[in-house]
């Protein structure tokens, strides 16, 4: 049989026929799936999970469930891929699904919804391919992706579902970015305001724009520069940045889009750093905001942490560096240890850095310099320098920097690369000259775009010093034990392996103005940053790794930006009346790219005929451009990223037939406050937002940071009432599969492959077996269609909910699929007779024991599903099943007390069954609201105990006896037992170990 796709079992004879030996209701694949559509369409017509609001249009039926509380369920937006759905991508909805049905049944008003974010380069190069429009693609993706989820059962909403590419959607999308443009941050106060207040202070001259334009007072200036000046403070602005630039696809690139090696992740085409024009989101505003609001927040650390690490706060300070021969330059670096300056024998800059043309010198000429630089080493000129200019080596090494991506850069162990300038930097505490060199593991956007490097105490720099044969200076005296575990001096670095990067106490570290030597690492930090300042030298200072969001795309399949340019080419906001701002209809998709590589690309809407010139009259001041009756515009022909609509859908879910605000506030208020005011799981004030947000670990950075910038931002300017947009975040893990190679290393089709005697065959060739995340480039997908068609969606998400914790990864096994379709089909059996179709329960008390068991059942799966541990509840259903089984076996029913409570138990994992259960057990409702059941806690009192029976340490009986039975009564019971009074008889008892509650212990002599 072929690994990893599902097998359909042999034809059945025709039902009743003689060659049909099994009975006329066994629940199998075609009574699972015929039982599945009834209740499907049923769920559909009655609208069972429409979730009512307090108010507005979907506001009916919610007098019947004001007195629940509100859960707000969420799944991480999908993408609608051509290939469809795998069983690794239903996971999470599952796991959601199961979760919101629960609280539907613990009494609460449950919003869950699913929509599509399907803008995006794969729809967009699939009609640069074929022609086809992008929306026919989208919509068809969609469609198929309705209806394998659909399928599934889930109990969705389906009135909130939206797509990002709706008009009416990123209708709202452009709002937003409008609410972004017209705002600026007030550092003052921690918060966005509307940019009419900032304007409005400059008029009053309560903001002092003076410092800002030359000391020019506002009134001092044109209109022009007055627009300029306002500009520059606006949370979305035009600004030019090293982006990833893709000359195959004609478009920028987010770095989640390049791979490691440097290549675009769709189509495998190179991509380059250079600088272009492009809209810039000012997320930087919000660092500090991101990083302490973690707190508020029931997130897992690991999270946390990757959210604190891409935002890469650092405290330390600036300092500033001359440059040798050019007294007008200066070079300002930021570290976080300035305690070290003292050890800096060289400098870096990043290959863009602003300053590089200017200070590289014609020549390598050594007589520029002072005795001790008066040859310049050959390792520090390297392969790019070998027998060519400063300009030259710079140029080259520039070109090869540029075919790097920001991760390449920044990766650990590559072997580092770089190129000296000719020129040299003045370091201030001792007025020694330093090499500038610039090499790529310095980065533009970090920091200044500039480092002094200290490589006796930083492990890039070691590595750096020593491929091109630099100074190692150590000014960090290390402790003992690293010199011993390593074999060095403090004294001499030559033999060092390492650089030691940790705290100790300054040594070789003096001037005549200042002495580290002897002091701390936080002392001499604090030392020498206050004589910095008083030098004029430095400041202390906070960066930040988290760069200005880059917000535009040279796409076609994207939302327009609601932006116009005039002459001044400027931006201009159009009044929100007049969105949506539509996409127009283009028979090209794809950019023009120039042959000539500094050319800027030519984006699919600059070709878009009578859209992108328009007249306009827009009222406003005239500063603003606006104003004096119609004049002509031209659009802006970037759309936005992917990440713009997926920003905020969870906030359209709330509200999406409103056509006059993005949501009502009394129903945001409703679904967004319920967890607000509470503690979450580090028992800290809890932030409020979605009740749970469910999904994979790789968007634990960019959308959720994206997502909680522009949630802030909405927050501080009235139009949501939270700090937070999810309160509770959950990372499913990954369905993961066996996938097969061949010699080549070339992955072949997974359902293809047969093992033979331990060994696994393609046809007549030996392929190798790994374990890999199932996707379509691995060949190993195996369809919940499939599935569907063999065994039915319950067994599905049975089966998925059932390997393991939600938040693991996990092998998929087609062939263990049967252990949890028998489970269904005993459960039915013990509910239901196979033969006639009859309820098979009986209206008799159950015994004690499947009382108590039942009760202990109840208890048990209330806590694991309420903690999402789906597995354990559904291996305690199992075992109350068996016991079920034993019980029908014996008696030829089922009692209804337990036939029912296991029904209402399953109902989350296996809705479809349920439903149908609870239908032939006599109620005509859904049971989606019924109570689930509660433990009684008079029945989990365990009053008795099986204890064992030993005789000279052996096994021999069990007894079962009252738990408050003491020693001798434990003895009594276990001599009355007939095997034990059979191995006593004639026996000389030497001695008898009794221990309440554990066991007995006759020892023979």
């Amino acid at each position: 049989m072929a690994p990893n796709r599902s097998t359909n079992p042999p034809p059945n004879p025709p039902e009743n026929s003689p060659l049909d030996p099994r009975p006329r209701l066994r629940y199998d694949a075609q009574l699972a799936t015929s039982i599945e559509a009834e209740w499907q369409d049923r769920w559909d017509r009655e609208h069972t999970f429409w979730a009512p609001n307090p108010s507005g249009s979907l506001g009916d039926g919610f007098e019947a469930l004001k007195d629940r509380r509100s859960v707000y369920v969420l799944d991480m937006f999908p993408y609608p891929s051509g290939a469809g759905l795998h069983v690794g991508h239903p996971l999470g909805y599952i796991g959601t699904d199961v979760y919101a049905r629960f609280q539907r049944m613990t009494g609460a008003n449950v919003l869950h919804a699913m929509g599509y974010d399907a803008f995006g380069l794969p729809a967009e190069q699939y009609a640069v391919q074929t022609g086809q429009h992008p929306r026919v693609t989208t919509e068809a993706n969609i469609a198929n992706m309705r209806r394998q989820l659909r399928s599934l059962g889930l109990g969705h909403d389906s009135r909130r579902g939206v797509a990002t590419t709706d008009v009416d959607y990123y209708r709202w999308t452009q709002w937003i970015f409008l609410q972004i443009f017209n705002s600026y941050y007030d550092d003052a106060l921690d918060r966005a305001r509307p940019i009419t207040d900032l304007v409005a202070e400059f008029e009053s001259g309560e903001r002092d724009a003076r410092s800002l334009t030359d000391g020019l007072a506002w009134a001092d200036l044109d209109d022009l520069k007055r627009r300029i000046l306002v500009d520059s403070f606006r949370l979305a602005y035009v600004g030019e940045a090293p982006v990833n630039w893709c000359p195959g696809l004609g478009t920028v690139l987010a770095n989640e889009e390049v791979t490691a090696d440097g290549r675009s992740e769709r189509g495998n085409f190179p991509v380059i750093r250079r600088p272009l024009k492009q809209w810039m989101m000012r997320i930087t505003s919000y660092a500090d905001r991101l990083i302490d609001d973690l707190d508020l927040l029931d997130w897992t650390d690991s999270i946390k942490l990757m959210q604190r690490n891409w935002i890469g706060k650092s405290i330390g300070a600036e300092v500033t560096f001359g440059v040798d021969l050019h007294e007008s330059l200066e070079i300002k670096v930021f570290t976080t240890r300035p305690d070290t300056l003292f050890g800096a024998t060289y400098m870096v800059l990043a290959p863009e850095h602003e300053l590089v043309d200017t200070l590289v010198p014609s020549e390598w000429s050594g007589s520029l310099f002072d005795d001790a630089h008066s040859e310049i080493p050959p390792a520090w000129r390297g392969v790019f320098g070998a027998e060519v200019s400063p300009p030259e080596a710079v140029r080259r090494y520039r070109a090869f920097a540029s075919a790097k991506s920001e991760l390449e850069r920044q990766a650990e162990g590559t072997v580092k690369t770089g190129v000296f300038t000719g020129a040299f930097a003045v370091n201030p505490v001792n007025d020694e000259r330093i090499p500038i060199f610039i090499a790529d593991y310095v980065l533009a956007g970090y920091g200044t775009g500039a480092i002094m490097a200290v490589p006796a105490h930083d492990d890039r720099d070691f590595a750096f010093a020593r491929e091109f044969d630099l100074a190692i200076t150590p000014v960090v005296e290390p402790d003992e034990k690293w010199l011993n575990e390593n074999g060095v001096t403090s004294s001499d670095a030559s033999n060092w392996i390492e650089a030691f990067t940790g705290v100790g106490v300054a040594m070789a570290s003096a001037n005549s103005g200042i002495s580290l030597d002897g002091l701390d690492t936080p002392s001499a930090k604090a030392a020498i940053t206050a004589w910095l300042e008083t030098e004029g030298l430095g400041h202390a200072t906070t960066t930040y790794k988290l760069r200005d969001w880059l917000f535009s795309r040279q796409r076609y399949w994207g939302e327009p930006f609601p932006i116009v340019y005039d002459e001044t080419g400027l931006p201009i906001a159009l009044p929100a009346e007049q969105l949506p701002v539509e996409l127009p209809e283009v028979s090209d998709f794809a950019p023009r790219i120039s042959e000539d590589p500094e050319a800027l690309p030519e984006p699919p809407l600059s070709r878009a005929g009578d859209w992108l010139e328009v007249e306009l009259d827009l009222a406003g001041p005239a500063w603003a451009g606006l104003g004096g009756g119609p004049k002509r515009y031209r659009r802006e022909v970037n759309t936005m990223p992917q990440w713009a609509g997926s920003c905020w859908y969870y906030l359209r879910y709330l509200d999406p037939q409103n056509v006059d605000s993005l949501v009502d506030a009394g129903v945001e208020r409703y679904w967004m406050e319920s967890a607000r005011g509470g503690l979450n799981s580090d028992e800290k004030p809890a932030a409020g937002g979605v009740d749970l947000y469910v999904g994979g670990v790789e968007h634990a950075v960019l959308h959720l940071l994206y997502a909680r910038f522009w949630h802030k931002v909405l927050f501080d300017l009235g139009h949501v009432s939270t700090v937070e947009p999810f309160q509770r975040l959950f990372n499913q893990g990954y369905i993961q599969a066996y996938a097969f190679t061949d010699e080549r290393g070339v992955y072949v089709e997974a359902s293809e492959v047969v093992e033979r005697d331990g060994v696994w065959y393609l046809g007549d060739e030996v392929v190798n077996r790994e374990y890999g995340k199932m996707g379509k480039s691995l060949k190993n997908v195996v369809t919940p269609d499939d599935i569907y068609n063999d065994y039915g969606a319950d067994t599905l998400r049975l089966y998925e909910m059932f390997m393991g914790p939600l938040d693991a990864s996990r092998p998929w096994s087609t062939t263990d699929i049967v252990g949890v379709h028998r489970f269904l089909q005993r459960l039915w059996r013990n509910v239901i007779n196979e033969e006639t179709g009859e309820v098979n329960v009986s209206e008799t008390p159950a015994d004690d024991e499947s009382l108590r068991l039942m009760n202990r059942t109840i208890l048990a799966v209330r806590s694991d599903m309420e903690s999402m541990s789906f597995n354990t509840a559904i291996a305690r259903l199992f075992e109350l099943n068996n016991h079920l089984t034993t019980v029908v076996a014996a008696n030829g029913s089922a009692p209804r007390e337990i036939a029912e409570g296991i029904t209402l138990m399953v109902a989350p994992l296996a809705p479809h069954i349920a439903e149908e259960l609870w239908s032939r057990l006599g109620h005509p409702e859904t049971l989606t609201y019924e109570p689930f059941p509660v433990a009684d806690e008079t029945l989990l009192v365990v009053d008795s105990v099986e204890v064992p029976i030993q005789v000279n340490g052996k096994l021999r009986s069990r007894v079962t006896v009252s738990v408050s039975a003491d020693a001798a009564t434990l003895e009594a019971a276990a001599r009355a037992d007939e095997k034990i009074a059979e191995l006593l008889e004639g026996a000389t008892v030497r001695k008898v170990i009794a221990v309440p509650g554990r066991l007995v212990n006759f020892v023979l002599g």
